[in-house]
Order: C-alpha cells, then sequence, then structure tokens
C-alpha cells in the first residue's frame, strides 16, 4: 500500500520540467522587466496612473473570477477517472495540481506587479520599490488562488470569494472615477511603507496558502469531476482551435439543472417570434448583461491610461462593439448547425437571419455609443458629439457578428504558409479574421473618422449610414444557406 502513493510523488521529469517552465517564464518576461527598469526614473502623470491601476484591479477581479470558474483545482481526465475515486490520500492526489496552480499564480503575479510598477512609476529608491511591487503582486494572485481553493471546499468561503470579486471590481471601478487623486496618492506612498504593505500582504497570503494546503483534502469529488471536465473542454478547443465547442459547453453548463418559468410569447410575425428567444436568453442572463454595460467604459478608461485616443484604444472599441453584437447570436449559431427548426416553423433562412439581426445591431450600437460618449467625456474626442457615429455602423456590427456566428470549423487541412517571421497557419488564420474582415469593412468610416478626427461629422454619418446598411444588406442576400 505505500508503493502506490509514492507513484504520486513528483519525479525528476516532473521537476525538471517545473523547472524548465520557469525558466522560459524568466526568459520571456525579462526584455518587459528590462523595459520597466529602464524608466524608473519616470514619474508617470497622476491621471494615467489611476486610469491603468483600475485597468489592472479589473484585471485581477477578472483573474479571480476565471479561478473560480474553473475550479481551481482540478485533475487530468486520467487521474479524474481512476485515482479520485481510490481510497488514496485526497491531499496526495491533488498535490500535482496544486503545485502548477501555484506555480502559475506566481508567474501571473510577477507580471501584476511588474504591469503595477509601469504603471506608477518608481522615481525614488527603484530597488525598494520593485522588490516592494513584485512581493504584493505575487502574494494578490498566490493569495487570491488560495481564496479560490478555499471556496470550493465550503459554501461560506465561496460567497466569500464572490464578495472579493465585487469588491475589487468595485476599487477599481472607484479608481476609474477619480483617476488623478488616486494615482496622485499611490505616487506619494513612501517606499518604505510600501516594503511594509507588501510584507504584511506576503503573511496574509502565506497564512491563505497553508489553509487552502490544510482543506485541501476536503474538496468533493462531484466539485473535482466537474472542473476536471472543465479543464478537458477547455484543453480541447484549445488544442483543435475550436472556441465554438468551448462557448457551447459553458451555455449548456449554465442551463443545465436550471428551472426556467415558461411564458407566452407575444404575438409577432414568423421571422421576429423565432427569433425572440434571444431577446429572451439575453434578459435570463443579467450577470452578463451587466458586465457587458460595464465594459463599454473600457476605452475611456484606456485612454486615460495611454495619454490619449491611440489607435490602440481605437482597436479596443470596435473590438468591444464587435464582442457586445456576437454576444447575442447563439441563434444564429444554432440556426447554421441544425436548421431544422427554422424549417419547422415554416420561416425562410434568409428571413430568420434578418430577424436575428435586428438584436445584435441594437446591443452592438449601443455599447458603441456608450463608449464613443465616454471617450468624449475623458476628453479623447473633443468637439462632437461623437456618439451618433454608432447608429449607423450597427448593420455592419451585426453582419460581422452573424458571419462570426456561423462560421465553420477551423479547417487544418489548409496550407502552412512560411514567413520569415516563422510558419503560419492559414486554416486558424481565415477562421480567427471571419466575421471581423465584414465588421472592418462596414465601419471603416467610423474609424477613419475616430483616427483623423475631422472637424465636420456629417459627411461621415452620411458615408457610414450607406456603408453600413449595405454591408448588412449584401451579407444577407450572399449568406450561405441550406
Amino acid at each position: 500500500m505505500n508503493l502506490v502513493p509514492r507513484a504520486q510523488r513528483p519525479s525528476w521529469a516532473d521537476r525538471y520540467v517545473l523547472l524548465f517552465g520557469l525558466a522560459v517564464a524568466s526568459l520571456l518576461l525579462a526584455p518587459v522587466v528590462q523595459d520597466v527598469l529602464a524608466t524608473l526614473d519616470r514619474r508617470t502623470d497622476p491621471a494615467q496612473a489611476g486610469a491603468g491601476l483600475a485597468l489592472l484591479g479589473l484585471l485581477y477581479a477578472g483573474f479571480l473570477a476565471v479561478a473560480r470558474a474553473f475550479g481551481p483545482v482540478a485533475l487530468p481526465a486520467a487521474d479524474a477517472a481512476w485515482l479520485l475515486l481510490s481510497p488514496l490520500p485526497r491531499r496526495r492526489v491533488l498535490t500535482r495540481p496544486a503545485m502548477i496552480l501555484l506555480g502559475a499564480a506566481v508567474v501571473a503575479g510577477l507580471a501584476l506587479g511588474v504591469s503595477l510598477l509601469a504603471v506608477l512609476g518608481a522615481p525614488d529608491p527603484a530597488v525598494v520599490r520593485l522588490v516592494a511591487v513584485l512581493v504584493l503582486g505575487v502574494s494578490a494572485t498566490v493569495g487570491g488562488m488560495a481564496v479560490a481553493v478555499l471556496a470550493q471546499t465550503s459554501a461560506p468561503w465561496d460567497d466569500g470569494l464572490r464578495v472579493m470579486i465585487v469588491a475589487v471590481a468595485a476599487l477599481a471601478v472607484l479608481a476609474a472615477l477619480l483617476s488623478e487623486p488616486a494615482g496622485r496618492l499611490l505616487q506619494t506612498v513612501p517606499a518604505v511603507l510600501g516594503a511594509a504593505l507588501a510584507a504584511a500582504c506576503g503573511v496574509a497570503a502565506a497564512l491563505a496558502v497553508r489553509s487552502a494546503w490544510a482543506r485541501l483534502d476536503r474538496v468533493h469529488a462531484r466539485d473535482l469531476l466537474a472542473a476536471s471536465t472543465r479543464v478537458r473542454q477547455v484543453t480541447t478547443a484549445t488544442t483543435m482551435l475550436d472556441v465554438s465547442s468551448l462557448t457551447w459547453a459553458v451555455e449548456d453548463a449554465h442551463w443545465r439543472g436550471r428551472g426556467l418559468r415558461s411564458r407566452r410569447w407575444p404575438r409577432l410575425p414568423a421571422p421576429f417570434a423565432l427569433a425572440w428567444h434571444d431577446w429572451r436568453r439575453l434578459g435570463r442572463l443579467p450577470g452578463r448583461l451587466t458586465v457587458l454595460s460595464a465594459s463599454a467604459a473600457l476605452p475611456a478608461l484606456a485612454m486615460r491610461a495611454a495619454g490619449g485616443t491611440t489607435p490602440v484604444v481605437v482597436a479596443l472599441t470596435a473590438a468591444g462593439a464587435l464582442a457586445a453584437a456576437a454576444s447575442c447570436t447563439a441563434g444564429a449559431r444554432r440556426d447554421a448547425d441544425d436548421p431544422a427548426f427554422t424549417r419547422l416553423c415554416g420561416v425562410g433562412p434568409r428571413a430568420a437571419l434578418a430577424a436575428r439581426a435586428v438584436l445584435p445591431a441594437l446591443v452592438g450600437g449601443l455599447w458603441l455609443a456608450v463608449a464613443l460618449a465616454g471617450l468624449e467625456t475623458a476628453g479623447g474626442l473633443p468637439g462632437g458629439p461623437w456618439w451618433p457615429l454608432a447608429l449607423p455602423a450597427a448593420p455592419a456590427l451585426a453582419a460581422g457578428a452573424l458571419r462570426m456566428a456561423r462560421r465553420p470549423p477551423v479547417d487544418h487541412a489548409m496550407p502552412v504558409i512560411e514567413t520569415p517571421a516563422g510558419s503560419v497557419p492559414t486554416g486558424p488564420v481565415l477562421w480567427a479574421v471571419t466575421g471581423a474582415d465584414l465588421a472592418l469593412l462596414g465601419c471603416a468610416p467610423v474609424l477613419h473618422v475616430l483616427l483623423d478626427r475631422p472637424a465636420a461629422l456629417g459627411p461621415a454619418l452620411a458615408v457610414q449610414a450607406v456603408t453600413g446598411a449595405a454591408t448588412l444588406g449584401l451579407y444577407l442576400l450572399r449568406a450561405r444557406t441550406r
């Protein structure tokens, strides 16, 4: 009986892989650290520092949310099938996944610390501030991961993790609203006080890790099996480059086991009655709708962190609008996979597609309008008003979102192009740009105006109205139906 547990201890190969991964991560982070060290004597603008801090806070809240969503402790498929339900000690079975989580948290913490130092700057004792922010970043990620492990063992810890995520997001929003005072306050913190705070956070993180390790054997088998299933789905989708299978798995897991009340559908024409369930689905996901609405402030926050409306900020605005429109195309994806329901309802495929384009156009247009209004309020877009540009761009966003939803899986049989930068597989590249190319073409006038910022917006509105309507109309006429 003693020989079997010994097999679960890390072998020399496991230690070699761990050390090799840490060495590769260090080499990848070395240029970033070198760039940060080269700019340590530069004091950043307080408004930019506050906005950058808010972005880092939102990223940290997302880190905690992802850790909670994926387990975080999970096992490979073979271990979950054979070792989990065996009489082996649960903690010994979970030792290797726990070490992997610890390594990932340390790497994420180092990246967080370097980013924090780049945001705030360090005009005085640079070495002390560098060590302090690195310890602070590692403590935040390692401690957060430990709390997520504890949340996997008991419901009260899970409720506490939810409160922690909401609190971090609220502090990030507060830092975004008070970016200049928050940045000025953090830049005036003495290096000694920052080091003491980092040391206190390090002690708290160590205590959280110790508590998580002590309670590791209390994780329920059903939770480990569910987490292992999610990890397997993510691994399969990443390996096969099939993100659609992952989104379907997430949606099925969300609705599985939920009791929904039946309500009479409104009296609508046949195509719009078929598309009504997209509207009902959006209304039944208040959390996603809240996150979608709050994310419209990200372009203004990124503009403050960058110090102006740069091309990166414009690209972030366009990508966010397209993502908002694509979040409302589940019905179009199901019709593309199995058009039997549409045929049974007696609705033509093009009429159904046109009806399903209303909600993506509305959501994408509203998101873009709020984002442009935020950029204008933050001073990134002088003149204006700029938000009316979102209205004629909405049809093009809907066309791009529908094209993304109806694209086939990745064709791995396509050739690989050799370039000076390396081999480029054309299958995944074409799959990634499908839909985005149509939205980019249809929203070209708006993007041109955002980059050039002319004095008069009337001609751009007229051109965008024609381009957006033509993009959606031509897509509906040329869309593949079966």
